[in-house]
């Protein structure tokens, strides 16, 4: 039986719910990462991951199986368009929540905090990117895609892509300068690199 998720799909689309089952317990947590990374809120992330799932469910059509593309890239753009949908939506941004940070029981208790301070920082500032500079960043440094991957998902061309993750680098720097986790002159050998 073909178990690769376009193959899962193919069953899907038949009514198999064990393919949708085996699917949703592939992926769901690479899909949360996307969007709690996008949204910064663990329920809203959880939110969007079923609602995405729901609609595969209620409308598996919706992938073509025989157009070639794969179901991980086709489904990444589902769950960042549905979490772009949402941002849009709120009034403004809550406090968000930090990623829990499992503490190494070897590191002292300063060294935790200024960990999780660090960690807290580079999400706020990952938080305040323009919408498309954090989406490209999270596709490729936080999911793993690539360039052309990540242009299939955005519906975007490659360079458009390659523009928008320098940007969003230069902004990270600019931000955790501000923050103090680099200094002026980093940031500044940064620009002219």
């Amino acid at each position: 039986m073909d178990d690769t998720d376009e193959g899962l799909m193919r069953r899907i689309q038949k009514g198999d719910h064990q393919a949708f089952s085996l699917l949703v317990r592939r992926h769901s947590a690479r899909f949360y990462g996307l969007s709690w990374r996008l949204l910064g809120n663990e329920a809203e992330a959880e939110d969007v991951v079923q609602d995405a799932f729901v609609k595969l469910w209620a409308q598996p059509d919706l992938f073509k199986v025989d157009a070639g593309a794969r179901f991980t890239t086709w489904f990444y753009r589902v769950v960042s368009n549905m979490a772009t949908d949402r941002l849009r939506g709120r009034k403004r941004w809550a406090a968000p929540e930090s990623m829990d940070m499992l503490p190494d029981q070897a590191k002292r208790s300063d060294q935790v905090l200024e960990e999780t301070e660090i960690q807290e920082m580079l999400e706020q500032a990952i938080r305040n990117l323009p919408e498309r500079q954090r989406l490209a960043l999270t596709l490729c440094f936080y999911e793993g895609l690539s360039i052309r991957e990540a242009s299939v998902v955005m519906d975007a061309g490659e360079k458009a892509i390659e523009s928008l993750l320098m940007r969003a680098k230069a902004g990270l720097r600019t931000e955790l300068a501000k923050g103090g986790l680099i200094g002026p002159r980093e940031e500044r050998h940064e620009r002219t690199a």
